[in-house]
């Protein structure tokens, strides 16, 4: 029996994650497949319960199980801590570096009872089916950080060596033949002598795939382009913090990041995850979107475990309840039926029978 970790984290997080392995029991009830659920700490949780925001028992956990389930990190309680002791940097970014989990994949498809929940015009998001791969353990994020005292200064280094960038490019191409054939690296090689090695890493990558259309854009023109075409991209990839930024512009376009799932892999092992943080302010109230990481719970069967058809169950099973008039309070217009975080978790399991 696979096992999965959970490590609820912090804020909204305890509250959406059961929502998530509510769901997974109820699509694999009838199935030969169940999951195992084991349960561990990380953050600022952790913080409070051993002193430290990745516990080594949560490491070895993580390191032993078939795949984890994630719910977020982090908030205001924990940000007088020093950087490398927070609950982001050193519990989220720690576990990712650790079990080497350098490829976030982002899928965004706009799904049309959702239109009308976007900021943007119907004519622009209607058409909206995107993935963004963003490179993950590598970058600004992982150099060389440092003080200076003379005068007062501090720096961050951004670093990326040949096999990081080939890794996640060449993902990002088997991601593309699997879809339209179009791949947009994005990057700032006009500026940045990093983004030139990467543009070059690209270009080599991309003889092996002459069937994919390879596009290079600037990241400031490539945020411009998903507000004003978004239907134009069909997998974006790009380096780590370029990524952190286009991703969650991009959740925006489906009107909610409590929408957006996102799957961490490295090759064989996978970390699931909403796209949202732990949203301290609503924590407690029943009211987060679960749908998010019920979402990433439908990921974690289609890479981790094979099972797509019941990763669709899940999807087809939110698309029901949304088309149903069903909505969280990120979500919801005049007229619509308000549930809360429980109750939305629980019309998804009705919809999957």
């Amino acid at each position: 029996m696979p096992n999965v970790l959970v490590l609820p984290g912090d804020g909204i997080g305890v509250e959406i994650t059961p929502e998530a392995v509510k769901v997974l029991e109820a699509v694999l009830k009838d199935h030969a497949t169940k999951l195992n659920f084991e349960y561990g700490l990380i953050g600022g949780a952790a913080i409070d319960e051993v002193g430290k925001a990745l516990p080594d028992a949560t490491l070895a956990a993580a390191q032993a199980a078939d795949a984890i389930l994630l719910g977020s990190v982090g908030g205001p309680k924990w940000d007088t801590l020093p950087a490398p002791q927070r609950p982001e940097l050193g519990g989220l970014l720690a576990i990712r570096k650790a079990l080497g989990l350098f490829a976030n994949i982002r899928p965004v498809k706009m799904l049309p009872m959702l239109v009308e929940a976007s900021t943007l015009r119907t004519e622009v998001v209607k058409n909206v089916d995107l993935v963004v791969l963003r490179e993950l353990t590598g970058g600004l994020y992982f150099g060389e950080k440092g003080r200076g005292t003379n005068p007062r200064s501090a720096f961050d280094t951004l670093v990326y060596t040949e096999e990081e960038i080939k890794r996640i490019v060449e993902l990002g191409f088997q991601t593309a033949v699997k879809r339209r054939k179009k791949l947009c690296s994005v990057d700032k090689a006009n500026v940045l002598e990093s983004s030139r090695f990467w543009r070059e890493i690209t270009l080599e990558v991309a003889k092996n795939y002459p069937e994919v259309e390879l596009t290079h854009m600037y990241v400031d023109n490539a945020a411009m382009q998903l507000v004003r075409l978004p239907e134009q991209f069909d997998v974006i990839v790009t380096e780590n913090m370029f990524g952190d930024i286009l991703t969650d512009l991009a959740s925006m376009l489906m009107g909610s990041i409590g929408m957006i799932s996102s799957a961490s892999l490295n090759g064989s092992k996978g970390l699931y995850e909403p796209a949202h943080g732990s949203a301290p302010d609503i924590a407690g109230k029943n009211i987060a979107n679960p749908l998010a990481t019920i979402l990433s719970g439908a990921l974690m069967l289609r890479y981790s475990f094979g099972l797509e058809d019941e990763a669709q169950k899940i999807e087809r099973a939110i698309e029901r309840v949304l088309q149903e008039g069903y909505r969280t309070p990120d979500l919801a217009k005049p007229g619509d039926k308000v549930l809360g975080t429980r109750e939305m978790g629980n019309a998804v399991v009705e919809a999957l029978k």
